[in-house]
């Protein structure tokens, strides 16, 4: 249970679930008001034209005992003083509420005991004033209690006598609509919510049934360890689709990154057993005949073995992510310094180098970019070694070319990956482990530059670094 309210397509119901209901609820509070509101007006007209036609009867001098007063079941009314004397009540009214006065015995109204007297006497028509308010109220009419809309006028007769006409209309149309607009969205609101609810669940389902699967593809790699498999792509194009092109992208990365790793572990291993072994055979024989012990061998092999070890620690942090100095550089400088320390070479090394061409980055692994190609240049050239160093526009250019047999276009690209050596006839203390070049791009990488490899001016290799200046 508690699994299936924590997923996706749980939550998105529940959410479209609630948010329907909180409109639908919202609206149907609006419209109940709104069909009340609309009903009570209604109620309030026929109230008023009730008690203007009373008012109408009085202003013409009509005595409140003959006042044709409508049904008291449809509109009740009630004439009386400001003194709260009733005069004049619909027939069968027994109880009255919501007029401020309760009586409904009526009492002989101004100028009734001349009754005999002529209307003649008294031709002038009284006033009738304006509705002053609304109440809501109750009536008895012949045993049967109903609720009212009253309404309120002033009317003053022949006789300038001012009197009060409160006049009613049922409410009984208003309470029915309402009640029965009510129960209608009672009983709609929960269906039509289960009806959102099941849609949504449906549609949400149908929507995350490629998520899903993606799901399962993903654990089914982890428990298998088999990152040659990719998750199924939808065809729709939408986020879900991205999602799984996205996933596949980084599954082949990083297929590719363990790939890698593999091929450095077994060909570290490769590169460290033969020195290892050699160093291993000399010890064990200079033991054994101590006069036939090669020292000279037995320090090369160390040297090269410690060489090794330096590489490839300095691939592994390369590798998890180490980032360069922001040490300030002068490229002409530190060219001619990195050169002039260097003792051993085969040939020597020209260079040429402009001043004030100044770069941010660390010093050692620079060097260490530089010293691997002259080590290259040192190992493939005739005759010539030749190292520039100048700006060009936003970059710091380092260009090392030698006049030996160059390298193969088919082949340039390849040269840069690790353990990869295409002088694989030589012997391997000729060749090197084949990581001078590939820790050579790797260091210019993390400075932001470029390593290429192209055809110098004298036929031989030539290598150009590129970094950006500042």
């Amino acid at each position: 249970m508690k699994r299936m309210l924590g997923s996706v397509r749980s939550k998105a119901t529940l959410g479209a679930t609630v948010v329907v209901a909180v409109a639908l609820v919202a609206a149907g509070v609006a419209v109940l008001l709104s069909l009340r509101s609309n009903l009570t007006g209604q109620a309030d007209s026929q109230a008023d034209n009730a008690g203007r036609q009373v008012a109408t009867q009085i202003a013409t001098g009509t005595p409140y005992k003959d006042l044709d007063l409508p049904d008291g079941e449809d509109h009740p009314v009630q004439v009386v003083d400001r003194d709260g004397r009733v005069f004049a009540v619909s027939e069968d009214l027994e109880k009255i509420s919501g007029t401020g006065v309760p009586g409904v015995t009526p009492v002989k109204g101004p100028g009734e005991e001349r009754d005999n007297e002529s209307d003649d006497d008294d031709p002038e028509v009284g006033e009738i004033g304006e509705i002053t308010w609304h109440s809501t109220g109750q009536a008895t009419v012949d045993g049967e209690s109903a609720e009212y809309r009253f309404a309120e006028l002033e009317v003053t007769d022949p006789r300038d006598e001012t009197v009060l006409v409160y006049a009613g209309a049922p409410l009984e149309a208003q309470n029915s609509a309402v009640r029965t607009a009510g129960t209608v969205m009672l009983i709609g609101l929960p269906l039509l919510l289960v009806v959102v609810a099941g849609v949504t669940w449906l549609v949400t389902r149908r929507a995350l049934l490629p998520v899903e699967d993606i799901r399962r593809e993903m654990a089914a790699i982890t428990a298998s360890e088999d990152l040659s498999r990719r998750v199924p792509e939808p065809a729709t194009h939408d986020e879900v689709a991205r999602l799984a092109s996205t996933t596949n992208e980084t599954l082949a990365a990083l297929e590719a990154s363990v790939e890698r790793q593999r091929r450095f572990v077994a060909d570290a291993s490769h590169e460290l057993r033969s020195p290892i072994a050699s160093l291993r055979t000399q010890l064990e024989v200079g033991a054994a005949h101590p006069e036939l012990l090669d020292v000279d061998g037995a320090v090369e092999d160390t040297v090269r073995l410690q060489q090794l070890a330096a590489d490839l620690l300095l691939l592994a942090r390369l590798d998890a992510g180490e980032r360069p100095g922001h040490a300030r550089l002068d490229l002409g400088a530190f060219v001619r310094e990195e050169v002039s320390q260097r003792t051993g070479d085969r040939l020597p090394v020209d260079v040429s180098a402009d001043e004030g061409v100044e770069l941010s980055g660390s010093r050692s692994q620079l060097g260490r970019v530089l010293g691997n190609l002259l080590d290259n240049a040192q190992r493939h050239a005739g005759t010539r070694i030749e190292v520039t160093a100048r700006a060009d526009g936003a970059w710091a250019v380092l260009q090392v070319a030698d006049d030996g047999d160059g390298v193969p276009e088919q082949e340039r690209a390849r040269i840069f990956e690790r353990f990869v050596r295409l002088d694989d006839a030589r012997s391997r203390d000729d060749g090197g482990a084949g990581l001078g070049l590939a820790i050579a791009r790797d260091v210019v990488e993390r400075h932001g530059g470029r390593l290429s490899v192209g055809v110098s001016a004298v036929g031989g290799a030539l290598f150009e670094v590129r970094l950006p200046r500042g």
